[in-house]
């Protein structure tokens, strides 16, 4: 049996991980939420994941230094204090915007796509997810501009929707949009717009199921690794093509 602590265990990821590993059989999980004493859950872990909130992954992360167990993050809207503190920790991290293998696959493709291109082809990335969710746009977004980006070697300006006399569109401007509605559990779309014609890349979820299982598989991978930072590019063997 693989020990997994499952910190954000009440959520809506959370509790698809949760049902993910009993399904499984090949886990025995330990569960938190907010305010919860960490230290007794972690001892027997051997690798914990965070779906929480933000504050809530520097709480876990420093439970788990204590007690020396590598650390899964799924949680996004970090603010850069956030990440550069959650960088410093002397223990494996892995964090994932997203979890599906699908996603980021989506993100090689994107870097491939960007790389190819090249600035000529402008750039817009749209994002829906359901009613609920909280940060906006959604970390897979941000992390495709980002990709978007680095491909292009050119320092990102984000344009976070249009409203008024704009002007002409910069030529390295990233256009990025969030929709929010019912239950989407989760699509993405980058443009690449040139001149006569357009090329549309799409990820669409339609359970959140794969992302449990993603995150299972990002557990079972950090176990036993060196102290670092880790992203799904390692777990998927797709480091240096589309990852950092």
């Amino acid at each position: 049996m693989i020990r997994v602590h499952v910190h954000g265990a009440s959520g809506r990821l959370g509790q698809a991980i949760v049902r993910v590993a009993e399904l499984d059989g090949k886990y025995q999980l330990s569960l938190s939420g907010r305010n919860a004493a960490l230290a007794p859950l972690l001892a027997d872990a051997e690798v914990a994941i965070d779906v929480s909130q933000p504050e809530g992954s520097l709480t876990i992360a420093e439970a788990c230094v204590a007690e020396r167990k590598p650390l899964v993050i799924g949680t996004t809207g970090h603010s850069p204090v956030h990440l550069a503190e959650l960088r410093s920790k002397p223990i494996p991290i892995l964090l994932a915007p997203n979890f599906s293998v699908g996603v980021n696959l989506l993100f090689w493709l994107t870097q491939k796509t960007a790389a190819i291109l090249g600035r000529e082809y402008d750039a817009e990335i749209v994002e829906m997810h359901h009613r609920l969710k909280k940060d906006s746009p959604s970390g897979t977004a941000k992390r495709l501009g980002e990709i978007i980006s680095e491909a292009r070697d050119q320092k990102q300006s984000v344009q976070h929707g249009r409203v008024g006399i704009v002007g002409a569109r910069p030529e390295n401007e990233i256009g990025m949009h969030a929709v929010r509605g019912g239950d989407i559990v989760g699509e993405h779309t980058v443009y690449f717009a040139g001149s006569g014609e357009r090329l549309e890349l799409t990820h669409r979820a339609s359970s959140r199921e794969t992302f449990a299982r993603g995150a299972l598989r990002a557990a079972e991978w950090l176990i036993g690794k060196p102290v670092g930072w880790y992203e799904m590019a390692d777990v998927l063997g797709l480091r240096n093509v589309g990852g950092h």
